[in-house]
């Protein structure tokens, strides 16, 4: 059976998530192209063969941003969309983002320098925790008890020759339990939740968290659902903590893993991808 679709899966690595949409692809009778990040150029003009519809899966938030424009450039949807990626994969400018739609999100301050971020922790008091704006994982993520740990971080940050570490991300520390929550969110449907624990203060996944179903209750389908439409919707993952004062929405991740989410819960996340994109292919 053939749907008449053709599928572009853009990827960095066939992880078990792609290999999870490519089976609900070939179980719906949708043609895939894999187009491998490390191997494909753009031109200007629009070439022939294209794909329907091209869902990103690269790691990569800067090689994302570009190949979803160059494809938009094309005139190919894709999910997500580039103004999607661009925008939930930087935290500096989702976070602003989520103010502005009045979402509730942990106190946040951004530098442009290392004597303006010092400035910052101090604003946010401590302990504090930075971030980069861009990154995933847990990775470079910093908690800073004392100015003395303060300065440490930002010498070491300073010397780094990245960009993005000439922008400093600085949010309060949040006292939650020992878990924090991530909602899956596929178009106006949040499809499953999980629980991720850990010993230590990064909860992510990739670092060891365990992962265990957690209840769709109204009020985390509600958030999760407002923080994804503020972004600009799609298939996102909502990452949230459970504050003295509630529930707040800690990042939105454009392109996100759901390893651990399908083994919590069971939940057929792959096929709901793969049938949102067919959707937004035939809009």
């Amino acid at each position: 059976m053939n749907n008449g679709v053709r599928l572009g899966v853009f990827y960095t690595i066939i992880r078990p998530e792609e290999k999870w949409i490519l089976a609900a692809a070939e179980a719906r009778g949708i043609a895939v192209e894999r187009l491998d990040d490390s191997s494909i150029t753009f031109g200007l003009e629009r070439p022939s063969g294209l794909p329907d519809v091209v869902l990103n899966r690269s790691v990569s938030h800067t090689r994302s941003v570009y190949a979803v424009r160059c494809f938009e450039h094309y005139g190919v949807p894709t999910v997500n969309r580039s103004s999607v990626v661009e925008l939930a994969g930087d935290k500096v400018l989702a976070s602003l983002r989520l103010a502005e739609k009045g979402i509730p999100t942990p106190k946040t301050v951004v530098a442009l320098s290392p004597e303006a971020a010092m400035a910052a922790i101090e604003r946010v008091g401590y302990p504090a925790v930075l971030k980069p704006a861009v990154g995933s994982w847990g990775r470079l993520m910093a908690k800073v008890d004392n100015p003395e740990d303060a300065e440490q971080i930002l010498e070491h940050k300073g010397a780094l020759a990245s960009p993005i570490h000439s922008v400093f991300y600085v949010q309060e520390y949040v006292p939650k339990p020992d878990r924090d929550l991530r909602v899956f969110v596929v178009g106006d449907r949040p499809v499953a939740a999980m629980y991720r624990r850990s010993s230590g203060w990064r909860t992510n996944a990739a670092r060891g968290a365990s992962a265990e179903a957690a209840p769709l209750t109204s009020e985390l389908s509600e958030l999760a659902l407002r923080a994804a439409e503020a972004v600009g919707g799609g298939v996102l993952a909502v990452d949230l903590m459970e504050s003295p004062g509630g529930l707040v929405v800690h990042e939105v991740n454009p392109t996100p893993e759901f390893k651990a989410l399908t083994a919590a819960t069971g939940a057929d996340i792959a096929g709901s991808i793969v049938d949102y994109t067919v959707e937004v292919a035939r809009r």
